[in-house]
Parts: C-alpha cells; sequence; structure tokens
C-alpha cells in the first residue's frame, strides 16, 4: 500500500510540477512584459529560470528533508537528462537547425559553468561556500544575459535574431498586471506542494527498494523534473522554433549547475557519492561536447538532425542501463 502511494505522489507530483512551472513562467513573463521588458530578456532570463524552477524547488524540499545527494542527483541528472534525452527525442521528431549568435556565445559560457562546479565539487563534497559560490554565479549569469541582451538590441536596432522574434511570439500578450502576478502566485505555491510530494513519493521507493538518493535523483526525479523541458522543445521544434527548443536545454542546464547544486550547498552542505565524479559528472560533459559537435556549425549553418538525435538518446539507454547494473 505505502508504494502505491508513493508512487501516486510522484505521478501527481509531476504532474502538478509541470504545470505550476508553466503558470509560474507565464505570470512572472507577463509582469516583465507589462513593466517594459523586451521578450529577448525574457526569453534568456526568465523563461531559462523557469523551465529549471521545478529542479530548484525539488532541491531546496530534499536538502531540508535530509537528501542533498538527491538534489545532487536531480541537477547533473537533469543535464544529462536535458541533452540526451530531451534533444535527442526533439531531433528525431524533427531535425534542428541551429543558427543564433546568442545561442553560440551561450555555448562557452555553459562549459565554463560546468568547469567552475566540477573544480567545486572535486574535493568530493559541496560546502556552504560551494554554494554561495554557485549562487552568486546564478546571479551574475542573469545579468550578464540581460546586459548582453540590451546590447544585443542597442547594436541592432530591430528583432534581426531569430531566437527573439521566437521568443516574442511564445511570451503571452494582453495579459494585466494583475492577472500575471496572480499566475506567478499559484505557480509558486504549487511547485512548493508538489515538489514535496514528489520527494515524499521518491525517498519512501528508494528506501523499500535499497536505491541511493544520488540514483532517484538521477532517474525518476531527473526526468519527471525535465519534462517541461521536453514539452516545450517539442513543441517549438514542430513550430519550427528551433532557437527556442535548443535555447531552453542550454539556459535550464546552465541554472541547473548553478541554482539546483547551490540551493543544497547553501541551506545543509553534502558529502557526495564517489559516482558523482567517476561516472555521472563525465557523462554530462561527454554529452555537452557532443552536443556542441552536432549543433555547433563549425562551416556554415549548425544542425542537429535524426542520425543524431539517435545517437543522443542511444546515450541515454546506455547511461539508464550502467545505473541500473552498478544499482542492483
Amino acid at each position: 500500500m505505502e508504494i502505491f502511494l508513493s508512487s501516486l505522489a510522484i505521478l501527481a507530483g509531476f504532474l502538478l510540477l509541470i504545470w505550476s512551472a508553466d503558470r509560474f513562467v507565464i505570470g512572472a513573463s507577463g509582469i516583465a512584459l507589462n513593466f517594459g521588458v523586451s521578450p529577448l530578456i525574457i526569453g534568456l532570463t526568465i523563461v531559462g529560470f523557469g523551465t529549471s524552477a521545478p529542479e530548484m524547488i525539488v532541491s531546496g524540499v530534499a536538502a531540508y528533508e535530509g537528501t542533498p545527494n538527491l538534489a545532487v542527483g536531480n541537477a547533473l541528472g537533469s543535464n544529462i537528462t536535458n541533452i540526451a534525452l530531451v534533444l535527442g527525442v526533439t531531433a528525431l521528431v524533427t531535425p534542428l537547425m541551429v543558427h543564433s549568435r546568442i545561442l553560440k556565445r551561450e555555448y562557452p559560457i555553459m562549459f565554463s559553468i560546468m568547469l567552475l562546479a566540477l573544480a567545486l565539487l572535486w574535493d568530493g563534497e559541496l560546502s556552504h561556500l560551494d554554494g554561495v559560490i554557485l549562487l552568486s554565479g546564478m546571479l551574475f549569469l542573469i545579468i550578464f544575459i540581460t546586459f548582453m541582451g540590451i546590447k544585443e538590441k542597442q547594436q541592432t536596432h530591430s528583432s534581426t535574431d531569430p531566437l527573439e522574434e521566437e521568443f516574442s511570439e511564445e511570451i503571452p500578450k494582453d495579459m494585466s498586471t494583475g492577472m500575471a502576478f496572480l499566475w506567478l502566485f499559484i505557480g509558486l505555491v504549487v511547485l512548493l506542494i508538489s515538489s514535496r510530494m514528489l520527494i515524499w513519493g521518491a525517498v519512501n521507493i528508494a528506501h523499500n527498494f535499497g536505491v541511493s538518493d544520488l540514483v532517484i535523483g538521477l532517474t525518476i526525479v531527473a526526468i519527471g523534473t525535465s519534462l517541461p523541458e521536453l514539452a516545450a522543445s517539442i513543441t517549438s521544434a514542430l513550430k519550427g522554433e528551433h532557437e527556442i527548443a535548443i535555447g531552453n536545454v542550454i539556459g535550464s542546464n546552465m541554472f541547473n549547475l548553478l541554482g539546483v547544486l547551490g540551493i543544497p550547498g547553501v541551506m545543509t552542505g553534502a558529502i557526495l557519492d564517489p559516482n558523482v565524479l567517476s561516472r555521472d559528472y563525465p557523462v554530462m560533459i561527454g554529452l555537452s561536447i557532443l552536443l556542441f559537435i552536432f549543433a555547433y556549425g563549425f562551416k556554415g549553418q549548425g544542425k542537429v538532425n535524426r542520425l543524431e538525435g539517435g545517437i543522443l538518446l542511444c546515450c541515454y539507454i546506455a547511461y539508464m542501463f550502467v545505473i541500473f547494473e552498478q544499482s542492483v
């Protein structure tokens, strides 16, 4: 009976997470738009932050509940899932074209953040100082992206980048500020409630089957909290908005490493499971390099075709198999 209730809590938690994250982003985007913030800045900051909101809330709840390694697994597992599963499936549905200057600028930033987090975790511990550095990095990232977006806008004096045009089409128009604040509040409250349900169910199942918190974070929780990215990427790709499909993943991965890892560090700290550095982090870096090779377009326009999407998906299946083999 306990397993059934735990599974039900996980399922309900995932569904509510997806819905509330969407409401949170809509509310925040509506507020920003009403205060005169450009669609490009909203897309690069609020939307990127919002798609990582489930991971961040889950991370905070997990740390509060005394399972910080679940939060660490959620951060790394979500990044692996975003690249290998989300973009892999999306590219299989429709090949992804990449030609935005903004995305090509953000690839190096994502790699730099990965190296920074690796340096902080190299001693096998996520300390309070590490958490402060990571969260400070997230604040700096938001300021930097905002500044670069404004600078880009001033230089061009027009919406020449395809990413800005796609964000403009996606952001809700004609929403009153009061309604936007209401959706923001509802989204945040439901995010907290659904995260608590998810963590309760996941921890119960982990303890019943003797699976570590890290593995639960890398698999069940990571897949569930990445569902908003999967839905957003496939929907954007089918609309021909390929820049958003890849931009969501890049933005989410940066916020995951800075915010989702930083929160448990600041709250409780954590002694890392040895597999984090020997297995999971190398996989995340390897997949990021593979995506870079596929998508960057060294001799012209970049593209993630169906074959490359299939390769990414196969990598994810192989990774899940390794985790399963090492857990039994």
